[in-house]
Protein backbone atom coordinates (compact mmCIF):
# COMPACT_ATOMS: atom_id res chain seq x y z
CA UNK A 1 0.00 0.00 0.00
CA UNK A 2 1.49 3.32 -1.03
CA UNK A 3 2.28 5.79 1.78
CA UNK A 4 -0.22 8.58 0.90
CA UNK A 5 -3.12 6.14 0.91
CA UNK A 6 -1.95 4.55 4.15
CA UNK A 7 -1.61 7.98 5.77
CA UNK A 8 -5.15 8.83 4.68
CA UNK A 9 -6.45 5.59 6.22
CA UNK A 10 -4.58 6.24 9.47
CA UNK A 11 -6.08 9.71 9.68
CA UNK A 12 -9.57 8.36 9.02
CA UNK A 13 -9.19 5.69 11.69
CA UNK A 14 -8.44 8.07 14.52
CA UNK A 15 -10.96 10.65 13.47
CA UNK A 16 -13.65 8.00 13.54
CA UNK A 17 -12.45 6.78 16.90
CA UNK A 18 -12.29 10.24 18.40
CA UNK A 19 -15.78 11.05 17.15
CA UNK A 20 -17.53 7.74 17.70
CA UNK A 21 -15.68 6.03 20.49
CA UNK A 22 -14.53 7.87 23.67
CA UNK A 23 -14.91 4.67 25.88
CA UNK A 24 -12.82 1.54 25.27
CA UNK A 25 -14.40 -1.54 23.64
CA UNK A 26 -12.81 -4.96 23.22
CA UNK A 27 -14.65 -6.63 20.33
CA UNK A 28 -17.58 -5.97 18.02
CA UNK A 29 -19.34 -8.14 15.46
CA UNK A 30 -20.74 -6.27 12.46
CA UNK A 31 -23.02 -7.11 9.52
CA UNK A 32 -21.55 -5.96 6.21
CA UNK A 33 -24.45 -5.71 3.76
CA UNK A 34 -23.95 -4.46 0.22
CA UNK A 35 -27.35 -3.71 -1.29
CA UNK A 36 -26.19 -0.32 -2.49
CA UNK A 37 -24.51 1.34 -5.47
CA UNK A 38 -22.38 3.85 -3.58
CA UNK A 39 -20.35 1.87 -1.05
CA UNK A 40 -16.57 2.16 -0.74
CA UNK A 41 -14.38 -0.61 -2.07
CA UNK A 42 -13.66 -3.56 0.26
CA UNK A 43 -10.04 -2.42 0.45
CA UNK A 44 -11.24 0.89 1.84
CA UNK A 45 -13.57 -0.85 4.28
CA UNK A 46 -10.79 -2.80 6.03
CA UNK A 47 -9.42 0.13 8.07
CA UNK A 48 -12.99 1.26 8.80
CA UNK A 49 -13.91 -2.10 10.31
CA UNK A 50 -10.75 -2.08 12.38
CA UNK A 51 -11.42 1.48 13.53
CA UNK A 52 -14.56 0.41 15.39
CA UNK A 53 -12.79 -2.55 16.97
CA UNK A 54 -14.75 -5.11 14.97
CA UNK A 55 -13.07 -8.52 15.02
CA UNK A 56 -16.00 -10.40 13.47
CA UNK A 57 -17.82 -9.66 10.21
CA UNK A 58 -20.92 -11.29 8.78
CA UNK A 59 -21.49 -11.24 5.02
CA UNK A 60 -24.73 -12.15 3.26
CA UNK A 61 -22.80 -13.86 0.49
CA UNK A 62 -19.19 -14.89 -0.06
CA UNK A 63 -18.00 -11.89 -2.09
CA UNK A 64 -14.46 -12.86 -3.18
CA UNK A 65 -13.22 -9.28 -3.30
CA UNK A 66 -14.29 -8.68 0.30
CA UNK A 67 -12.75 -11.93 1.49
CA UNK A 68 -9.51 -11.19 -0.36
CA UNK A 69 -9.36 -7.64 1.01
CA UNK A 70 -9.53 -8.96 4.57
CA UNK A 71 -6.84 -11.61 4.08
CA UNK A 72 -4.24 -11.70 6.88
CA UNK A 73 -6.17 -9.19 9.01
CA UNK A 74 -7.28 -11.71 11.65
CA UNK A 75 -10.92 -10.64 11.25
CA UNK A 76 -13.29 -13.63 11.54
CA UNK A 77 -15.95 -14.09 8.88
CA UNK A 78 -19.37 -15.66 8.71
CA UNK A 79 -20.22 -16.03 5.03
CA UNK A 80 -23.73 -16.48 3.68
CA UNK A 81 -25.22 -18.91 1.22
CA UNK A 82 -28.36 -17.13 0.04
CA UNK A 83 -31.90 -18.47 0.01
CA UNK A 84 -31.78 -18.64 -3.77
CA UNK A 85 -29.07 -21.34 -3.58
CA UNK A 86 -30.85 -23.81 -1.29
CA UNK A 87 -32.31 -25.92 -4.08
CA UNK A 88 -28.90 -26.26 -5.75
CA UNK A 89 -27.27 -27.26 -2.46
CA UNK A 90 -29.41 -30.40 -2.37
CA UNK A 91 -26.90 -31.70 -4.90
CA UNK A 92 -23.76 -32.78 -2.96
CA UNK A 93 -21.56 -32.11 -5.98
CA UNK A 94 -22.76 -28.51 -6.25
CA UNK A 95 -22.41 -28.03 -2.50
CA UNK A 96 -18.81 -29.17 -2.60
CA UNK A 97 -18.07 -26.96 -5.61
CA UNK A 98 -19.52 -23.97 -3.76
CA UNK A 99 -17.41 -24.64 -0.67
CA UNK A 100 -14.26 -25.06 -2.76
CA UNK A 101 -14.80 -21.82 -4.65
CA UNK A 102 -16.13 -19.62 -1.86
CA UNK A 103 -14.52 -20.93 1.31
CA UNK A 104 -11.52 -23.17 0.71
CA UNK A 105 -10.07 -20.76 -1.85
CA UNK A 106 -9.75 -18.05 0.83
CA UNK A 107 -8.41 -20.18 3.67
CA UNK A 108 -6.27 -19.83 5.68
CA UNK A 109 -5.45 -16.22 4.77
CA UNK A 110 -9.01 -15.08 5.45
CA UNK A 111 -10.40 -16.45 8.68
CA UNK A 112 -13.75 -17.91 7.63
CA UNK A 113 -15.25 -19.66 10.67
CA UNK A 114 -18.88 -20.21 9.73
CA UNK A 115 -21.30 -20.54 6.81
CA UNK A 116 -24.92 -19.62 7.35
CA UNK A 117 -27.21 -21.36 4.89
CA UNK A 118 -30.34 -19.34 4.25
CA UNK A 119 -31.72 -16.36 6.15
CA UNK A 120 -34.99 -16.52 8.14
CA UNK A 121 -36.21 -19.43 6.00
CA UNK A 122 -38.76 -20.83 8.44
CA UNK A 123 -40.76 -17.61 8.67
CA UNK A 124 -41.19 -17.19 4.91
CA UNK A 125 -43.97 -19.80 5.03
CA UNK A 126 -42.53 -21.30 1.86
CA UNK A 127 -42.42 -25.08 2.03
CA UNK A 128 -40.00 -25.35 -0.86
CA UNK A 129 -37.46 -23.28 1.06
CA UNK A 130 -38.13 -25.03 4.38
CA UNK A 131 -37.84 -28.48 2.81
CA UNK A 132 -34.50 -27.60 1.23
CA UNK A 133 -32.95 -26.03 4.33
CA UNK A 134 -31.67 -29.03 6.27
CA UNK A 135 -30.48 -31.01 3.23
CA UNK A 136 -28.55 -27.93 2.08
CA UNK A 137 -26.97 -27.52 5.53
CA UNK A 138 -26.06 -31.21 5.65
CA UNK A 139 -24.50 -31.21 2.19
CA UNK A 140 -22.45 -28.09 2.89
CA UNK A 141 -21.22 -29.67 6.12
CA UNK A 142 -20.39 -32.91 4.29
CA UNK A 143 -18.41 -30.89 1.76
CA UNK A 144 -16.42 -29.34 4.62
CA UNK A 145 -15.76 -32.82 6.03
CA UNK A 146 -14.58 -34.08 2.63
CA UNK A 147 -12.24 -31.11 2.32
CA UNK A 148 -11.05 -31.52 5.95
CA UNK A 149 -12.35 -28.07 6.87
CA UNK A 150 -15.11 -29.08 9.29
CA UNK A 151 -12.92 -28.49 12.36
CA UNK A 152 -12.48 -24.81 11.53
CA UNK A 153 -15.73 -23.94 9.70
CA UNK A 154 -19.22 -24.65 11.04
CA UNK A 155 -22.59 -24.61 9.25
CA UNK A 156 -25.75 -22.96 10.55
CA UNK A 157 -28.75 -20.87 9.46
CA UNK A 158 -30.21 -17.58 10.73
CA UNK A 159 -33.72 -17.31 12.17
CA UNK A 160 -36.13 -14.46 12.77
CA UNK A 161 -37.40 -14.04 16.33
CA UNK A 162 -40.82 -14.72 14.79
CA UNK A 163 -40.09 -18.43 15.18
CA UNK A 164 -41.19 -17.96 18.80
CA UNK A 165 -44.77 -18.72 19.76
CA UNK A 166 -44.33 -17.38 23.30
CA UNK A 167 -41.78 -14.95 24.68
CA UNK A 168 -43.48 -13.68 27.84
CA UNK A 169 -42.13 -14.20 30.38
CA UNK A 170 -38.65 -15.21 29.11
CA UNK A 171 -38.77 -18.42 31.15
CA UNK A 172 -41.87 -19.47 29.15
CA UNK A 173 -40.22 -18.98 25.76
CA UNK A 174 -41.47 -21.54 23.24
CA UNK A 175 -41.20 -22.11 19.51
CA UNK A 176 -44.17 -22.01 17.17
CA UNK A 177 -45.84 -25.39 17.14
CA UNK A 178 -45.95 -25.51 13.34
CA UNK A 179 -42.16 -25.12 13.21
CA UNK A 180 -41.13 -27.61 15.88
CA UNK A 181 -40.59 -30.51 13.47
CA UNK A 182 -38.35 -28.39 11.22
CA UNK A 183 -36.50 -26.92 14.20
CA UNK A 184 -35.98 -30.25 15.94
CA UNK A 185 -34.14 -31.60 12.91
CA UNK A 186 -31.91 -28.54 12.56
CA UNK A 187 -31.25 -28.44 16.31
CA UNK A 188 -30.07 -32.04 16.17
CA UNK A 189 -27.75 -31.01 13.32
CA UNK A 190 -26.36 -28.13 15.44
CA UNK A 191 -25.71 -30.43 18.37
CA UNK A 192 -23.97 -33.07 16.27
CA UNK A 193 -21.76 -30.61 14.36
CA UNK A 194 -21.09 -28.10 17.15
CA UNK A 195 -22.54 -25.12 15.29
CA UNK A 196 -24.33 -22.16 16.94
CA UNK A 197 -28.02 -21.26 16.78
CA UNK A 198 -28.37 -17.86 15.06
CA UNK A 199 -31.23 -15.49 15.82
CA UNK A 200 -32.02 -12.04 14.40
CA UNK A 201 -33.49 -9.95 17.23
CA UNK A 202 -34.81 -6.41 16.84
CA UNK A 203 -36.36 -4.69 19.87
CA UNK A 204 -37.00 -1.81 17.45
CA UNK A 205 -39.85 -3.76 15.87
CA UNK A 206 -41.45 -4.33 19.25
CA UNK A 207 -41.43 -0.61 19.92
CA UNK A 208 -42.52 0.31 16.40
CA UNK A 209 -45.46 -2.06 16.64
CA UNK A 210 -46.74 -0.77 19.96
CA UNK A 211 -45.03 2.49 21.03
CA UNK A 212 -47.71 3.37 23.58
CA UNK A 213 -47.18 0.21 25.62
CA UNK A 214 -43.53 -0.71 25.07
CA UNK A 215 -41.30 1.54 27.25
CA UNK A 216 -38.69 3.23 25.05
CA UNK A 217 -36.01 3.24 27.77
CA UNK A 218 -36.40 -0.53 28.13
CA UNK A 219 -35.68 -1.16 24.45
CA UNK A 220 -32.81 1.39 24.28
CA UNK A 221 -30.82 0.04 27.26
CA UNK A 222 -31.51 3.29 29.09
CA UNK A 223 -32.00 3.44 32.90
CA UNK A 224 -35.42 2.01 33.77
CA UNK A 225 -37.18 0.01 36.46
CA UNK A 226 -36.98 -3.13 34.41
CA UNK A 227 -38.96 -6.34 34.31
CA UNK A 228 -39.23 -9.27 36.69
CA UNK A 229 -39.85 -12.76 35.35
CA UNK A 230 -42.41 -14.10 37.84
CA UNK A 231 -41.31 -17.71 37.34
CA UNK A 232 -37.57 -17.19 37.93
CA UNK A 233 -37.52 -13.84 39.76
CA UNK A 234 -34.81 -12.75 37.31
CA UNK A 235 -34.62 -9.02 36.61
CA UNK A 236 -34.38 -7.66 33.06
CA UNK A 237 -33.41 -4.08 32.34
CA UNK A 238 -33.53 -4.35 28.53
CA UNK A 239 -35.67 -6.09 25.95
CA UNK A 240 -32.85 -7.69 23.96
CA UNK A 241 -31.73 -9.78 26.94
CA UNK A 242 -35.29 -10.87 27.62
CA UNK A 243 -35.64 -11.87 23.96
CA UNK A 244 -32.41 -13.87 24.09
CA UNK A 245 -33.48 -15.67 27.26
CA UNK A 246 -36.84 -16.49 25.68
CA UNK A 247 -34.86 -18.24 22.94
CA UNK A 248 -32.76 -20.09 25.55
CA UNK A 249 -35.99 -21.25 27.21
CA UNK A 250 -37.44 -22.40 23.92
CA UNK A 251 -34.28 -24.38 23.17
CA UNK A 252 -34.28 -25.91 26.65
CA UNK A 253 -37.90 -27.00 26.23
CA UNK A 254 -36.78 -29.16 23.29
CA UNK A 255 -33.78 -30.55 25.16
CA UNK A 256 -31.07 -28.21 23.87
CA UNK A 257 -30.21 -26.27 27.01
CA UNK A 258 -26.50 -26.00 26.23
CA UNK A 259 -26.72 -25.02 22.57
CA UNK A 260 -24.90 -21.71 22.01
CA UNK A 261 -27.04 -18.80 20.80
CA UNK A 262 -25.53 -16.02 18.68
CA UNK A 263 -27.37 -12.82 17.81
CA UNK A 264 -26.69 -12.63 14.10
CA UNK A 265 -28.50 -9.32 13.65
CA UNK A 266 -29.68 -6.51 15.89
CA UNK A 267 -29.77 -2.78 15.32
CA UNK A 268 -31.84 0.38 15.15
CA UNK A 269 -32.58 2.66 12.17
CA UNK A 270 -31.54 6.31 12.33
CA UNK A 271 -34.31 7.43 10.00
CA UNK A 272 -37.77 6.23 9.04
CA UNK A 273 -41.12 7.14 7.54
CA UNK A 274 -43.73 9.07 9.49
CA UNK A 275 -45.44 5.87 10.58
CA UNK A 276 -42.20 4.25 11.79
CA UNK A 277 -42.24 5.14 15.46
CA UNK A 278 -38.83 5.46 17.09
CA UNK A 279 -36.74 5.47 13.91
CA UNK A 280 -34.61 8.49 14.81
CA UNK A 281 -30.94 9.31 14.89
CA UNK A 282 -30.97 9.84 18.67
CA UNK A 283 -32.61 6.47 19.33
CA UNK A 284 -30.19 4.69 16.99
CA UNK A 285 -27.28 6.33 18.78
CA UNK A 286 -28.60 5.20 22.16
CA UNK A 287 -29.44 1.65 21.09
CA UNK A 288 -26.21 0.82 19.31
CA UNK A 289 -23.99 2.82 21.64
CA UNK A 290 -25.45 1.23 24.77
CA UNK A 291 -25.45 -2.21 23.15
CA UNK A 292 -21.76 -2.02 22.29
CA UNK A 293 -20.95 -0.87 25.82
CA UNK A 294 -22.79 -3.93 27.15
CA UNK A 295 -20.88 -6.16 24.75
CA UNK A 296 -17.60 -4.82 26.11
CA UNK A 297 -18.48 -6.05 29.61
CA UNK A 298 -18.44 -9.66 28.39
CA UNK A 299 -21.34 -10.69 30.60
CA UNK A 300 -24.26 -12.87 29.65
CA UNK A 301 -28.01 -12.56 30.09
CA UNK A 302 -29.80 -13.00 33.44
CA UNK A 303 -30.60 -16.62 32.55
CA UNK A 304 -27.14 -17.38 31.16
CA UNK A 305 -24.76 -14.99 32.97
CA UNK A 306 -21.67 -17.04 32.16
CA UNK A 307 -22.41 -17.51 28.46
CA UNK A 308 -20.57 -15.24 26.04
CA UNK A 309 -22.77 -12.89 24.05
CA UNK A 310 -21.84 -13.14 20.38
CA UNK A 311 -23.70 -10.21 18.84
CA UNK A 312 -23.46 -8.82 15.31
CA UNK A 313 -24.67 -5.24 14.97
CA UNK A 314 -26.72 -4.45 11.89
CA UNK A 315 -25.21 -2.80 9.96
CA UNK A 316 -21.91 -1.31 8.83
CA UNK A 317 -23.38 0.98 6.14
CA UNK A 318 -26.64 2.59 5.15
CA UNK A 319 -27.70 0.70 2.00
CA UNK A 320 -29.52 2.89 -0.50
CA UNK A 321 -30.96 0.11 -2.70
CA UNK A 322 -32.79 -1.91 -0.07
CA UNK A 323 -36.53 -2.09 -0.73
CA UNK A 324 -39.20 -1.34 1.82
CA UNK A 325 -39.74 1.63 4.16
CA UNK A 326 -37.15 4.34 4.73
CA UNK A 327 -35.83 2.62 7.85
CA UNK A 328 -34.52 -0.27 5.75
CA UNK A 329 -31.95 2.02 4.16
CA UNK A 330 -30.81 3.64 7.40
CA UNK A 331 -29.46 0.99 9.77
CA UNK A 332 -25.79 1.79 9.14
CA UNK A 333 -23.25 2.96 11.68
CA UNK A 334 -21.65 4.71 8.70
CA UNK A 335 -22.72 6.55 5.60
CA UNK A 336 -21.34 5.33 2.27
CA UNK A 337 -18.69 8.09 2.33
CA UNK A 338 -17.34 6.43 5.51
CA UNK A 339 -18.39 9.27 7.79
CA UNK A 340 -20.23 8.22 10.96
CA UNK A 341 -24.02 8.25 10.85
CA UNK A 342 -23.91 9.38 14.50
CA UNK A 343 -21.51 9.24 17.48
CA UNK A 344 -21.77 6.11 19.63
CA UNK A 345 -19.76 7.16 22.69
CA UNK A 346 -17.28 4.25 22.70
CA UNK A 347 -13.68 3.82 21.67
CA UNK A 348 -11.13 1.16 20.70
CA UNK A 349 -7.45 0.32 21.04
CA UNK A 350 -4.51 0.86 18.70
CA UNK A 351 -5.71 3.94 16.87
CA UNK A 352 -3.37 6.41 15.15
CA UNK A 353 -3.61 9.67 13.20
CA UNK A 354 -6.09 12.54 13.31
CA UNK A 355 -8.27 14.36 10.82
CA UNK A 356 -11.56 15.30 12.46
CA UNK A 357 -13.30 18.50 11.45
CA UNK A 358 -15.12 20.79 13.83
CA UNK A 359 -18.50 19.24 13.08
CA UNK A 360 -17.23 15.71 13.74
CA UNK A 361 -16.97 14.65 10.11
CA UNK A 362 -13.89 13.01 8.66
CA UNK A 363 -11.61 14.74 6.23
CA UNK A 364 -9.98 13.04 3.23
CA UNK A 365 -12.53 10.21 3.27
CA UNK A 366 -12.53 9.71 -0.48
CA UNK A 367 -15.03 7.03 -1.44
CA UNK A 368 -14.68 4.75 -4.43
CA UNK A 369 -18.14 3.36 -5.29
CA UNK A 370 -18.13 -0.42 -5.32
CA UNK A 371 -20.56 -2.89 -6.83
CA UNK A 372 -20.39 -6.34 -5.20
CA UNK A 373 -19.93 -9.33 -7.48
CA UNK A 374 -22.92 -10.99 -5.84
CA UNK A 375 -25.54 -10.13 -3.27
CA UNK A 376 -27.93 -12.53 -1.66
CA UNK A 377 -31.62 -11.69 -1.78
CA UNK A 378 -32.06 -13.40 1.57
CA UNK A 379 -32.02 -10.16 3.54
CA UNK A 380 -33.46 -7.62 1.13
CA UNK A 381 -35.91 -6.45 3.76
CA UNK A 382 -35.52 -6.96 7.48
CA UNK A 383 -38.88 -5.37 8.16
CA UNK A 384 -40.37 -8.74 7.29
CA UNK A 385 -38.80 -9.92 10.54
CA UNK A 386 -41.36 -7.96 12.55
CA UNK A 387 -42.17 -10.26 15.44
CA UNK A 388 -45.11 -10.92 17.69
CA UNK A 389 -42.89 -10.32 20.70
CA UNK A 390 -44.53 -7.03 21.61
CA UNK A 391 -47.94 -8.66 21.34
CA UNK A 392 -47.09 -11.19 24.02
CA UNK A 393 -45.52 -8.69 26.42
CA UNK A 394 -48.11 -7.57 28.95
CA UNK A 395 -46.34 -4.56 30.36
CA UNK A 396 -49.20 -3.72 32.70
CA UNK A 397 -48.37 -6.99 34.51
CA UNK A 398 -44.70 -7.42 33.71
CA UNK A 399 -43.25 -3.91 33.98
CA UNK A 400 -42.42 -2.91 37.52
Amino acid sequence: MEFPRFFCYASIILSISAYLFPIMVNSIGINYGQIADNLPSPEDVVPLVKSIGATKVKLYDADPRVLSAFANTGVEFIVGLGNEYLDKMRDPTKAQAWVKQNVQAHLPATKITCIFVGNEILTFNDNSLSDNLLPAMQNVHTALVNLELDKQVTVTTAHSLAILQTSYPPSAGAFREDLIDFLSETLSFHQKTGSPFLINAYPYFAYKGNPKQVPLDFVLFQPNQGLIDPATNLHYDNMLYSQIDAVYSALASLGYKKLPVHISETGWPSKGDEDEAGATLDNAKKYNGNLIKLMSKKTGTPMRPNFDLNIYVFALFNENMKPGPTSERNYGLFKPDRTPAYPLGISINNVVGSNTTADGSIGNAVTTPYSPTSSSTGYLSISSATVSYWQSLKFSHFYC
